[in-house]
């Protein structure tokens, strides 16, 4: 096993915890500021197997995918120490083998920095407004309905996330999705229906093609509801969400709304 010192690995002051391996490779290439697009797989797998070996002597409990996660990257190291088959180049395998990792590490870092917009977003709403100022962010709701509170948003676009690992996933073009563009695709959906339709949330989050577009509908949604330009409802605990016009949707067609600052530019 190659040691910290020989890899010069960034865990050599404190063994770290990480959400799981993507978290890890992730930190491991931040923290040593090397190019994402052109990993020194040898280097970097080094330090994630000594890693491994330093949380087995701490006794630190790791979930099989940071062992799946070490097969892939010595697979990745082989394929790459091996002089590549012009045969099977022509029948169309990827020239890098880093490239899959790559896309996915690169998921991963946007799907986390919006969590992390998620937790702040979170945590500004719980310091700045009352428990009566919640009620007038959410709408006044008529008849038996409930309210629906952030965390039940963000429980439901978990649920939806989770079972969106399991649907086939493609090879496509980079899709050109950002929060901006998915506010004016609510703007549209809400437009051409009927003033009370309401629309279901998971249904929607589950018409996007990618994490990414759920991330930045999701992100939209989150933003139109502060702006009381949507409107949130459920009838029953834990029951399904629903999404109609707000008292600001008449501003939002107008243009008039003032987004959060960057709320466009995210994506």
């Amino acid at each position: 096993m190659v040691s910290l010192s020989k890899v010069d690995s960034p865990l050599n002051v404190r063994l770290e915890q990480y959400e799981g391996p993507l978290d890890l490779l992730l930190d491991l290439i931040r923290k040593q500021k090397i190019d994402i697009y052109d990993i020194p797989i040898a280097r970097i797998t080094a330090q994630y197997l000594e890693y491994l070996e330093r949380a087995a002597e701490l006794n630190i409990d790791l979930g099989a995918e940071f062992i799946y996660m070490a097969a892939t990257l010595i697979h990745i190291k082989s394929r790459m120490l091996l002089p590549r088959d012009p045969e099977l180049v022509e029948e169309g395998e990827p020239e890098d083998p880093r490239a899959e990792l790559v896309q996915r590490l690169l998921e991963y870092e946007r799907f986390k920095q919006a969590a992390e917009m998620l937790q702040e977003r979170l945590q500004i709403e719980e310091a700045i407004w009352t428990r009566p100022r919640i009620q007038e962010f959410l709408g006044e709701l008529d008849g038996p309905e409930l309210s629906v509170t952030l965390f039940d948003l963000v429980k439901t676009f978990q649920e939806v996330l989770e079972r969106a690992r399991h649907r086939p996933s493609y090879g496509i073009e980079r899709e050109e999705v950002s929060v901006g563009s998915m506010i004016q695709w609510l703007r549209q959906e809400l437009s051409r229906r009927p003033e009370r339709e309401r629309l279901r949330l998971r249904e929607l989050l589950l018409l996007q093609p990618s994490r990414r577009a759920m991330i930045c509908l999701f992100l939209a949604i989150l933003e139109l509801v502060r702006l009381q330009a949507l409107r949130v409802s459920q009838k029953d605990v834990f029951g399904e969400i629903y999404l109609e016009r707000g008292k600001a949707f008449d501003s939002l067609q107008a243009g008039t709304l003032e987004l959060a600052p960057g709320t466009l530019d995210y994506a």
